[in-house]
């Protein structure tokens, strides 16, 4: 682990990340909407960047390329998850989850063409099976009908292409600046569309605010806040070409 730090990094980024997907749908059954979960993620984000620039004695990176950087990651990430939350409206699930599952293809064909990242060929194979698998993993049995193909297609694909660019950025970045002054930016940026989200949420509908609600949920998103911090950390120390369909 000393001499691969990438590698603890990206293993307690899928341990927070596979608690989180494993914990998710709790408050959402319970009647706390989706669109208030990303509010709280929003939230919870805050006291991870604090303490992320608290590591780096408070040191953010102000010039224009890191703000730029830094926004851009942030946006890729913030609106395809408002992004998918409208496909999963427009279109079946089944057909959503494994096209946006694949967004590691994008980000290891930008990585290849534009950082120059390669690796040896079991590592190549490894990357191909994990591929497979997260599509494999990824699809559900069809429960509704496959209506409004073009919207939520597109949809779909927008946060494919979102998510997968995201990560290339992110190692993009890693090159220039602080991981911890992207993760701010990531949090400034997941803020300002969370106004976005309360629009989008439909409070016709009653929420349930009970502990299986908002409180368990900002324990569930704090999960998630932490996995995107050290995500960024196994990529600025390892190949995003591996840590993208490792941690996805």
């Amino acid at each position: 682990m000393k001499k691969q730090p990438w590698l603890l990094y990206a293993l307690t980024t899928t341990l927070f990340w596979g608690v989180w997907g494993a914990l998710i749908e709790i408050p959402e059954k319970a009647g706390f909407p989706a669109t208030l979960g990303y509010v709280v993620w929003s939230l919870t984000m805050i006291p991870c960047a604090l303490l992320a620039l608290k590591f780096i004695h408070w040191r953010l990176d102000h010039d224009w390329k890191s703000i730029w950087y830094g926004l851009i990651i942030g946006f890729l990430g913030s609106s395809g998850q408002l992004v998918l939350f409208q496909a999963l409206k427009e279109g079946p699930a089944y057909l959503v989850f494994p096209i946006i599952s694949l967004s590691p293809t994008v980000t290891v064909l930008m990585s290849v063409l534009f950082l120059k990242e390669t690796t040896n060929k079991r590592n190549w194979a490894g990357i191909i099976i994990a591929l497979i698998a997260i599509l494999l993993m990824s699809y559900q049995e069809p429960q509704n009908g496959n209506k409004g193909f073009l919207i939520w297609f597109s949809l779909a694909i927008f946060v494919f292409l979102a998510w997968g660019t995201q990560a290339f950025f992110m190692k993009l970045a890693n090159n220039s600046m602080k991981a911890e002054s992207i993760f701010f930016y990531m949090m400034i940026s997941g803020i300002l569309l969370a106004p976005l989200a309360l629009f989008m949420t439909d409070f016709s509908q009653p929420i349930y605010w009970g502990f299986k609600g908002l409180s368990l949920n900002i324990i569930i998103m704090t999960f998630n806040s932490i996995g995107a911090l050290t995500l960024l950390y196994a990529i600025r120390f390892g190949k995003v070409i591996i840590v993208a369909p490792m941690t996805n």
